[in-house]
């Protein structure tokens, strides 16, 4: 995956301050703080016989995509608040760190092999030997998809956006990612490499939640076929799906 700099990844964003549906009862002063990849999971699985797009494994490549994926997702959300006459916060920080308990959240803990925005603080986190883990294994993709991800928390917070449900507030965001990634591919912002996208469907397939998981549960995030389909359809047809265009 290669990002191409100078380049706005431009795409319509109609009613920009969207009226917020059910509000979700959460701390934070009414700001939501929707979780992250299943805390305490295993970093996503290759699949048998997968092979990586690109040979880039190190650690300074994996800074390096973190950085560009943050770039670009600023670029790419600065272009869609300024067509709506809005003006755009980037998320404050993004913050790796590498033992449970190390960055905290409204002062809660966060525990290791999790990714989350938090928005008492307007940042994101990671852990870092987690995430470089998933990097190795499923591929560069995966790190775009991820901070696109959270950084779609993000933009739901700077929308006003609640729901009933985490599982809306989750596919929602995967929704936004796809569209983000989607948009900055076609406008040249990002340039796919040869597996990418099977890498996409890879990394979506390895944090999907058990199919017999309630819809309704508290930190619902959707199965792999839930969040598949949805971020493949903010990739294929823009924000329009995600329910902002």
């Amino acid at each position: 995956m290669t990002a191409r700099s100078g380049r706005d990844a431009r795409g319509p964003l109609a009613g920009l301050l969207i009226a917020a549906l059910v509000s979700l009862a959460c701390a934070g002063g009414g700001l939501a703080e929707p979780e992250g990849e299943r805390p305490g999971a295993d970093p996503p699985a290759a699949s048998p016989g997968a092979t990586r797009a690109d040979s880039t494994t190190s650690v300074a490549e994996f800074k390096q995509d973190v950085a560009d994926a943050q770039a670009i997702a600023e670029r790419y959300w600065a272009a869609q608040f300024k067509q709506s006459g809005q003006r755009f916060q980037p998320i404050r920080q993004i913050i790796p760190y590498q033992r449970s308990g190390e960055v905290s959240c409204g002062g809660q803990a966060l525990p290791r092999n999790n990714a989350v925005y938090c928005s008492r603080g307007d940042f994101i986190a990671y852990d870092v030997a987690w995430s470089v883990a998933a990097f190795r294994q499923v591929g560069d993709a995966f790190v775009f998809y991820l901070l696109g991800h959270e950084y779609a928390h993000g933009i739901q917070v700077r929308l006003g956006i609640n729901y009933s449900f985490t599982i809306q507030q989750e596919l929602q965001a995967d929704c936004m990612a796809g569209a983000y990634l989607g948009d900055s591919v076609r406008s040249g912002a990002l340039t796919l490499a040869e597996g990418d996208l099977d890498e996409f469907r890879e990394g979506l397939a390895a944090v999907g939640d058990d199919p017999d998981q309630p819809w309704f549960a508290e930190g619902a995030h959707g199965t792999a076929e839930q969040r598949t389909d949805m971020f493949f359809r903010g990739y294929e047809r823009s924000l329009k799906e995600c329910g902002l265009g």
